[in-house]
């Protein structure tokens, strides 16, 4: 036990944060089928999917990520005779306005292709894929994000080959990203064939902090589940698949496309650990006497065998951090315990993790 305690000197103590990753690979085969869509949670709402790594309702099933689909009101598929179209819009604007934020009119932005917020090519036709905490952590990691899709093939019964593969990803992220999101930072996903990355034109948006993917639509030029007759005929070449399945499909539906034809996703967390270490210095003349009462017998201290010449020894076996008023809010245990004399010098090192 203590009798004295000393107070930290600025050098005495330091902050450091240290970033821990962690690889999350998601195959295409647990989202499209593997649990026969048991491990898919549909909501009376219809709005979103909720994807979960085995049955929902096992208490072992571990939440992945959610899915929906949404449009702006300036987009084409926009009509009183969409299916769902006041949800579709509305997802968008809760999305938008939480991601992109509002202009100088109080309007919601919507997502820009370049992400420099300005005027230019905007993503109004998009799927949403909010990754769960439980995977994703503190936030992604910037370049790690890669998402391949099908973009031909036959999704529903996911007979496809790497020839209908498409490739996503936050090329160059790591060094190119942008930071006037209200939600933080997020880079730009681009799209290629295969494992190549043509770092040209956006097709999507990662928002890192936030976890969340939003991925343009026209990169699927196919239709999804039921196939529509206007478009296998080619008898309305202006709108693509995606948009035939926006406007006729329940958003649950729309889903289930996607689902369908996302072949693998994978990206690495980041796990921020913040660090308070203190430096506990016990110089030669400090702790080198206990008031544990076990330290004396016969009011002679018990390690110098009696002998008046010999120095006071003392154990070190616990560290204690205190408050200004010299409340106990810490304790630190050695593995052994430290023997402290005058003749020897201690610096014991306590790292407090947050």
């Amino acid at each position: 036990m203590a009798t004295t305690f000393k107070n930290f000197t600025s050098a005495d103590k330091i902050n450091t944060r240290t970033l821990l990753h962690e690889a999350i690979p998601i195959t295409g085969t647990i989202p499209s089928g593997t649990y026969a869509d048991n491990n898919v949670k549909n909501y009376s709402h219809g709005m979103f999917q909720s994807v979960y790594d085995y049955p929902y309702l096992s208490s072992s099933a571990n939440h992945i990520f959610d899915i929906t689909v949404g449009y702006s009101s300036k987009s084409l598929c926009s009509s009183s005779a969409a299916t769902q179209n006041a949800k579709k819009i509305n997802i968008y604007n809760q999305m938008a306005q939480v991601l992109a934020g509002f202009d100088h009119t109080g309007s919601v932005r919507e997502f820009d292709r370049d992400g420099d917020l300005a005027s230019g090519t905007k993503h109004r036709e998009v799927i949403f894929l909010n990754i769960a905490r439980l995977l994703g952590k503190d936030e992604l990691k910037k370049e790690s994000f890669k998402l391949q899709a099908a973009t031909g093939g036959l999704p529903e019964t996911r007979t496809f080959t790497n020839a209908h593969l498409l490739t996503v990803s936050d090329y160059s992220a790591s060094t190119d990203y942008r930071v006037n999101s209200p939600a933080g930072e997020y880079g730009i996903l681009y799209t290629g064939s295969g494992a190549e990355i043509v770092a040209t034109t956006g097709v999507g948006l990662i928002y890192y902090q936030a976890g969340i993917v939003v991925l343009t639509g026209s990169i699927f030029p196919h239709d999804w589940g039921a196939p529509d007759a206007a478009y296998q005929t080619g008898s309305d070449a202006s709108v693509n698949g995606f948009e035939m399945v926006l406007t006729g499909a329940s958003i649950s539906a729309s889903c289930d496309g996607f689902r369908n034809v996302l072949y693998s996703m994978e990206f690495d967390n980041t796990t921020e650990l913040n660090s308070t270490i203190y430096f506990c210095r016990a110089n030669s003349t400090d702790f080198n006497y206990s008031a544990n009462p076990t330290y004396l017998t016969g009011s002679k201290i018990r390690v110098k065998d009696n002998k008046r010449k010999n120095q006071p020894i003392s154990y070190v076996t616990s560290i204690g951090l205190y408050s200004a008023d010299n409340e106990l809010l810490a304790t630190a245990k050695l593995s052994e315990p430290l023997k402290k004399t005058p003749s020897n010098e201690l610096t014991l090192r306590v790292r407090l993790d947050y």
